[in-house]
C-alpha cells in the first residue's frame, strides 16, 4: 500500500511506521530492508543507522482495512470460505476442500489466486498444506506458490523457517537469538513449561501452535446477502410524487427484513431503470444508521426533485447498505440532550442528499511535518457528536464547560505559503523551528546530502496592529506568509 504511493521507492529498502518521525516504530519493512538488516520494533531513526536509504511512511489503519475487504471480495471468487488474520493484516486463510472438481490440482488453484492478486499490484505468496501454523509460517518465509505435498514435509519445512520470518513480539525474537534460537525447529526444541514461565502466554501459545497441540479449526467469515426489493411498472413513470409512493411500498418490506436481521439501515443505493435502456443509480446516505421510514423518505423525496426522467422509470430497485443496530435504535422512549445533534445530522443529510456528498466536509489531522501539510479535507460521513478511532472525536456532554470572557485568537493558514516582503517596522516573536525531510535525502554524485526543509517561524505585529504567521526560508534567502491571526 505504501509502494502505491511512492513507487519511485521500490528499488529502496522501505517500512511502515506508525508516524512520520524519526522515533516512530517500524511495524513492517519489505525483503530489501530485512537484508540490511532493519527488523520491526527498531525506531525509523535506528532503521536508518542500518540502512542509509531506507524509506518510510505512515498507512493509516482505514485504507489497511479497506484494501483487506478488497482482497477478501477478490478471494470469494476462489473459495467461500476464507477467514482474515484479526492479529496481522494481509494474511488469509481459505479453505480449499471440495474444489478438486473445479481445478487441476491444489498447486494449480494456488497460481490462479497469486496470479489474480499480483495483477491488482500486490505481491502475492500462496501455500496449500495442512494446518493453520504451518502454512503461515511458509508463507512468511518463501515467495511465490508453494505446494507441500504431506504433513512430514509441511513439518520438515516449518523447522526450517526463521523466527525473523514471524510476525512475533520483537523483545521475544531478540531475546532468542542470544540465546542461539533462530528457528522455528530450536524453538520447538525448547520446553512449553520453560516457556511460560521465562517469557509469557505469547511464547506458551506460539510454541503450542508450532508443535501442533493448539489447533484452531478454520473460521470463515460468512458473506451477508445484500437485502433488495425490486418493482417492475406496467406503465413508465415520470412523476416524483407517483415514484415516491412507489419506492414507499418497497422501503417498508426492507426495512422489516434488515430489523429481523438486527441491523440498520446505513446506505441506501436506488436504481431507476429508464424506459429505452438508460439506468440511473443515487446514492442515499441517511444522517445514522436508522430503520426510520419517515426520514428515509424524506431524502428520496429530496433526491427525485432534482433527477431528470425524460424518458419515464419502468423498474425500481432498492438495495440497503447496513451495519448493526445500536440498542438505542430500538428504544421506544429516547432520552434527548439540549442540543439535538441527531437534528443537526439530519439537516447535514439533507444538503448532502440535494448537493452531493462533497457539500458537507470536514478537516482530518495527518501525519506530517509541515504546516499545510498536517490536515486534508474529506466528506464528513459520520456526522456530528460522534466518537470513534477514525474521527477521534469526542462525545457530547451534558454540562458543558462554562464560557469564559477571554476572546480565542483564530490563526488562518493559507493552502500554499506567499512569497512576502516583510513590512518595515515590524516587531517579531520567535522563531518557532520546523524542520523536516532530512530522513528522506537522496545523495548527490559528490557524496553530500541535498538539505530538507527548514523554516524560522515567527509572528510578526505590524505598525497598524496586524498580526501575521510567516516564516524564513535560508535555503530561499526569503519571507513567506503563511497565515494570519485573528
Amino acid at each position: 500500500l505504501l509502494l502505491r504511493c511512492h513507487p519511485e521507492w521500490a528499488i529502496h529498502p522501505v517500512a511502515v511506521v506508525t508516524e512520520d518521525k524519526p522515533q516512530g516504530l517500524i511495524r513492517w519493512i519489505n525483503s530489501s530492508a530485512r537484508k540490511a538488516g532493519v527488523r520491526p520494533g527498531l525506531r525509523y531513526a535506528a532503521g536508518c543507522s542500518l540502512a542509509a536509504d531506507l524509506r518510510a511512511g505512515v498507512v493509516p489503519p482505514t485504507e489497511i482495512n479497506g484494501a483487506a475487504e478488497a482482497i477478501i471480495e477478490r478471494l470469494r471468487r476462489f473459495t467461500p470460505e476464507i477467514e482474515p488474520s484479526a492479529e496481522e493484516p494481509g494474511v488469509f486463510w481459505l479453505n480449499g476442500a471440495g474444489l478438486t472438481r473445479l481445478y487441476p490440482s491444489y498447486e494449480a488453484w494456488a497460481r490462479l489466486i497469486a496470479a489474480d492478486l499480483n495483477g491488482v499490484g500486490f505481491r502475492a505468496t500462496v501455500v496449500v498444506g495442512f494446518t493453520r501454523f504451518g502454512t503461515y509460517a511458509v508463507a512468511r518465509a518463501q515467495n511465490g506458490t508453494v505446494a507441500l505435498n504431506d504433513p512430514v514435509d509441511e513439518r520438515a519445512a516449518i523447522r526450517q523457517v526463521r523466527l525473523e520470518c514471524l510476525e512475533i513480539d520483537p523483545d521475544l525474537r531478540d531475546t532468542l537469538a542470544k540465546l542461539g534460537v533462530t528457528t522455528v525447529g530450536a524453538f520447538l526444541a525448547l520446553p512449553a513449561g520453560g516457556l511460560l514461565t521465562r517469557f509469557d502466554e505469547a511464547a506458551y501459545r506460539l510454541h503450542r501452535m508450532a508443535s501442533g497441540e493448539l489447533w484452531t479449526p478454520l473460521q470463515p467469515l460468512k458473506p451477508q446477502e445484500s437485502i433488495r426489493q425490486r418493482l417492475l411498472l406496467d406503465n413508465s413513470e415520470t412523476d416524483a410524487m407517483r415514484l415516491l409512493f412507489r419506492i414507499k411500498g418497497l422501503l417498508h418490506p426492507l426495512l422489516k427484513a434488515l430489523a429481523v436481521r438486527g441491523e440498520a439501515l446505513a446506505g441506501l443505493t436506488l436504481r431507476l431503470q429508464l424506459d429505452g435502456g438508460e439506468q440511473r443509480e443515487e446514492q442515499i446516505s441517511p444522517a445514522a444508521p436508522t430503520l426510520d421510514p419517515v426520514q428515509l423518505l424524506d431524502l428520496i423525496r429530496l433526491r427525485l426533485e432534482i433527477v431528470e426522467l425524460p424518458n419515464g422509470v419502468v423498474e425500481i430497485e432498492l438495495e440497503a447498505s447496513s451495519v448493526l443496530a445500536l440498542a438505542e435504535q430500538h428504544r421506544l422512549i429516547v432520552e434527548r440532550p439540549r442540543r439535538d445533534l441527531e437534528a443537526a445530522n439530519r439537516a447535514l443529510a439533507r444538503i448532502r442528499t440535494t448537493f452531493g456528498d462533497e457539500a458537507v466536509g470536514r478537516v482530518r489531522l495527518a501525519d506530517a511535518h509541515l504546516p499545510e501539510a498536517n490536515f486534508r479535507w474529506e466528506p464528513l460521513k459520520q456526522g456530528l457528536g460522534v466518537r470513534s478511532e477514525e474521527s477521534g472525536g469526542a462525545p457530547e456532554t451534558r454540562n458543558p464547560k462554562p464560557e469564559t470572557k477571554e476572546r480565542s485568537l483564530v490563526r488562518r493558514i493559507f493552502a500554499k505559503p506567499v512569497p512576502l516582503r516583510l513590512p518595515p517596522g515590524s516587531t517579531l516573536h520567535g522563531p518557532y523551528i520546523v524542520s523536516g525531510g532530512w530522513w528522506g535525502r537522496d545523495l548527490s554524485a559528490c557524496g553530500h546530502a541535498q538539505a530538507g526543509t527548514h523554516r524560522d517561524y515567527y509572528f510578526a505585529e505590524t505598525r497598524h496592529g496586524e498580526l501575521l504567521w510567516v516564516y524564513y526560508d535560508p535555503h530561499r534567502s526569503r519571507w513567506f506568509l503563511h497565515g494570519t491571526v485573528e
